[in-house]
């Protein structure tokens, strides 16, 4: 049977650069008990007012974890950038049996040896990061969110085609394969998109499908 974690159970952040610092420090702001551990005791001291609790340490070595009481957390989040330290701390990581072991990887060689060896969940921050910026960039996305198998949602300014008309009679699942989620109308809150909704051309919309097909979409009126 697997472990059922707390929704707010403590989570330890080892590494204080900036993808683990804005971690620890977005885990702080949603009132997360947080422990940052790091090597760089300037590091440490600049998150002792930031997080609930800071160690300068180095995970690299197994006893120094156990010492910290990293083995009674059930979710540690592996935020070093070196490949071989990464490794090291996300095997101490699984020796302890932490239930859920998150690991940043720089590389996707990197992360098929951060999975191999248990690491829950890999992230790669900064290639998410990059895919992301390059379709804002790129076209008339606002925002932008990327699952698995190329699908998306995105915040677009609607395109001509689904303006000052109900939704439903727009054809846009049928003939661009892409679903109007939901509406952000001015000083109004958000909304989810029934086949009655009008979208005018002050408003945002949310939608939902493959990547190929919201960017068709989103360029209509180019």
């Amino acid at each position: 049977m697997v472990e059922r974690i707390p929704v707010d159970a403590p989570v330890a952040v080892i590494g204080l650069g900036r993808f683990g610092a804005a971690t620890a420090g977005q885990l702080n702001r949603l009132d997360r008990e947080v422990l940052a551990v790091d090597t760089d005791p300037s590091l440490v001291q600049k998150w002792a007012d930031r997080v609930t609790h800071t160690v300068e340490a180095d995970a690299r070595n197994p006893e120094v974890l156990k010492q910290i009481g990293i083995g009674d957390f059930q979710i540690v989040v592996v935020a070093v950038g070196n490949l071989e330290a990464s490794v090291l701390i996300t095997a101490n990581l699984v020796d302890l049996k932490v239930p859920q072991i998150w690991a940043k990887a720089s590389s996707q060689s990197h992360g098929k040896i951060l999975a191999r060896i248990g690491a829950n969940h890999v992230v790669y921050p900064e290639a998410q990061a990059g895919t992301r910026v390059a379709h804002l960039v790129s076209g008339r996305l606002l925002d932008y969110i990327q699952f698995d198998d190329d699908y998306a949602i995105v915040k677009l300014y609607p395109p001509k085609l689904i303006r000052d008309k109900p939704l439903g009679s727009s054809v846009v699942r049928t003939k661009y394969r892409v679903t109007v989620v939901g509406v952000k109308s001015p000083g109004k809150e958000f909304t989810y998109a029934t086949e009655d909704t009008i979208v005018s051309n002050h408003d945002l919309v949310i939608v939902s499908g493959r990547v190929s097909d919201i960017e068709r979409f989103a360029n209509l009126d180019k």
